[in-house]
């Protein structure tokens, strides 16, 4: 019966770093007062390198006890890291491992002799940055997951959670498979120094346990298009309409992120998927209290497609080509998020795949904005953005 035992030694992985695109959500409190600091979840996606045995400098090894296991390694470099737009600071964020302290772990079989479902798990030192500010934890965060493949991408349009939840929390996380999630939260951010210490016994920012609790998934596009944005939304508030300008550059981590997946990236036949993974677009609505920010939800992805659905690789599709997405909204204002009660259907007519001109619109229902209580606050109604400038690449490094 050993024989049958399985090791990862089977899986014959190259000795070569993975270097995937990935999706990731932070709820943060802003502040030293941890119970009291305006709560905010923040968008994060990027380019990650995971070193890892068959490399030299990683072991493969097989317990006592038969659980089959191999090193990893998240390391850090200037291009490498996620990135994201947070209202509350009008500013990029961007998290990047700590390159003085060792962000190390391993994939471990959960029964021995059997390969998948294995934990994936990973000692995280972070550091925090923004255009003013540079922030560091002193505990270590503990990455935990269960995947079912190496690399453990997750398919093409699938949701974080087993569930679709609304709101910031706080709530119970229950993360899908292939999605790893921090397990030793809250934890305090501080200043950091040159050698990226925390200074001083009063934090800037803390990671908290829900909703996105330093949550992170790999996914595997074809294609990935970042995109400077403006235009209008159009919303209904007490009975009256009201036009908002909204603008969001790449460059800061705002703008639209769109993923594009070919059919050899999903099982779902012909055809080429569309993920908008990020949106961040602010403007001013004083019907709504000041400044609003229009982003995109993280436990209910946008889907839909580019093409003709009859394509069979994402160089196949012909321009102009139409681009639909059905929009899972939320409106970021002072007194807290709103949310979208069904999604929006938005479409667009790619003219080419370097995407500036492109106009995204709204089309078909409109969609009632409502509080966690589902309260409503307003409605959309309509919708017209521009893309800009625009970085396409199958690539997306944190500093372009």
């Amino acid at each position: 019966m050993s024989a049958l035992k399985e090791n990862y030694e089977s899986l014959n992985l190259e000795p070569k770093p993975i270097r995937p695109h990935i999706l990731a959500a932070a709820t943060v409190a802003f502040g030293d007062d941890y119970y009291n600091g305006r709560k905010e979840t923040i968008n994060l996606s990027g380019f990650v390198q995971l070193n890892k045995w068959p490399m030299p400098g990683f072991e493969h090894r097989v317990d006592e006890k038969g659980y089959a296991e191999f090193e990893t390694e998240l390391i850090s470099a200037p291009e490498v890291g996620i990135k994201g737009f947070s209202y509350e600071l009008d500013d990029r964020i961007q998290v990047l491992s700590n390159p003085f302290l060792p962000n190390t772990g391993h994939v471990r079989q959960i029964v021995p002799g059997k390969n998948f479902p294995a934990e994936f798990y990973i000692r995280r030192f972070g550091i925090l940055e923004s255009s003013t500010l540079r922030l560091a934890h002193r505990d270590v965060i503990d990455i935990h997951g269960v995947v079912d493949r190496v690399p453990p991408f997750i398919k093409p349009l699938q949701s974080p959670y087993l569930g679709k939840p609304r709101g910031d929390g706080p709530f119970d996380v229950v993360p899908s498979p292939n999605v790893a999630r921090g397990t030793t939260l809250p934890e305090a951010w501080y200043p950091a120094n040159d050698e990226n210490e925390p200074v001083g016994d009063t934090p800037s920012m803390f990671f908290l346990p829900s909703a996105g609790p330093c949550m992170s998934m790999l996914v595997d596009p074809s294609m990935i298009m970042q995109v400077s944005l403006e235009g209008q939304v159009t919303l209904e508030v007490g009975g009256k309409e009201v036009r908002i300008d909204l603008a969001g550059d790449y460059k800061k981590a705002a703008g639209s992120e769109i993923l594009l997946f070919g059919p050899e990236k999903h099982d779902q036949g012909a055809g080429v998927l569309a993920q908008i993974s990020r949106i961040a677009v602010t403007g001013h609505c004083a019907e709504l209290g000041g400044r609003v920010m229009l982003r995109v939800s993280w436990p209910k992805p946008s889907g839909g497609t580019l093409g003709e659905g009859s394509e069979d690789s994402l160089s196949r599709v012909r321009y102009p080509s139409e681009l639909h997405v059905d929009t899972e909204f939320e409106l970021v204002t002072a007194d807290g998020a709103l949310y979208a009660s069904n999604p929006v259907h938005v479409f667009g007519k790619m003219a080419t795949m370097e995407a500036t001109g492109t106009e995204l619109q709204m089309n078909g229902a409109d969609a009632a904005l409502v509080t966690v209580t589902d309260e409503v606050k307003a409605r959309l109604t309509g919708l017209k953005l521009v893309m800009r400038d625009a970085f396409v690449g199958e690539h997306a490094a944190v500093n372009v």
